[in-house]
């Protein structure tokens, strides 16, 4: 599949130019597409030119989600990958499907529509073909690889909707300990505590799929940095802390790099 770079990159800037640049949720976004986009190039084994548009496309919804609801929060407003896939094939937007603005090739529209659909899902389907799961995979990795650079790099209040002082306090809960130990991402429905969310976001690195993904995290060193926070609330910080060491430990081994 061919994809000029260079016009899909002028499509994306027309497309996000009529959201308002001043809001942070906003410009955050706008860098995280174009880090995962080129994070999806440099993961992918094969197919690269149509996992860097994935990487491009992939949140796409979420202009929509905060121009109309003001959150990243899918359970408060609607699932920003459906939204984002209504958006490119549907009809979410006024002007009709935006797809055809990025790539003219219509071939690759259902890898690249389930791709989008399911980037932020628990878990893929089970009856993928091997070239749609290798595009989800590559695409998952990247944003997960980015969405722990962003909980580094930006506000607290900008992509958790809390304060640090919220943060600092916060309870960890049990159940989210449990599944951090079996070395699993955390399903959204037992994180009820911001810190919650923070080791949901921790524990992208325990499921990134390929060994390049696992380099890049470690090269970044925003995964330890997540690793070294402090928190007020003592509990929490001796449960974290513990956590941290476990994580720390397993990062040292082989497949790691």
């Amino acid at each position: 599949m061919y994809v000029d770079r260079h016009r899909a990159r002028k499509a994306f800037e027309g497309y996000v130019s009529s959201y308002d640049p001043k809001n942070p949720r906003i410009a955050l976004k706008i860098a995280h597409t174009y880090r995962v986009a080129e994070l999806c190039d440099r993961i992918a084994p094969e197919q690269k030119d149509l996992a860097w548009l994935c990487g491009l496309l992939h949140d796409i919804g979420r202009f929509e989600q905060v121009r109309r609801f003001d959150t990243f929060n899918d359970s408060q407003s609607v699932p920003h990958a459906r939204l984002g896939v209504d958006v490119l094939f549907g009809n979410a937007d006024p002007n009709g499907p935006q797809i055809r603005r990025f790539v003219e090739d219509d071939s690759q529209d259902e890898r690249m529509r389930v791709a989008i659909a399911t980037h932020s899902d628990y878990r893929l389907p089970a009856d993928l073909d091997e070239r749609t799961r290798q595009l989800c995979d590559v695409l998952r990795d990247a944003d997960k690889i980015d969405i722990i650079k962003v909980n580094c790099i930006c506000p607290i209040q900008d992509i958790y909707g809390v304060s640090d002082e919220d943060m600092a306090s916060s309870e960890l809960s049990g159940e989210v300990v449990d599944v951090f130990y079996e070395h699993r991402t955390i399903p959204r429905g037992i994180r009820r505590h911001p810190a919650d969310i923070l080791v949901g976001h921790i524990c992208f690195a325990w499921e990134l799929v390929y060994p390049q993904s696992r380099r890049i995290a470690r090269e970044q060193g925003y995964l330890d940095a997540m690793l070294g926070r402090r928190f007020a609330n003592e509990r929490t910080q001796a449960t974290f802390s513990a956590m941290a060491a476990h994580m720390r430990s397993c990062l040292e081994m082989a497949d790691w790099g």
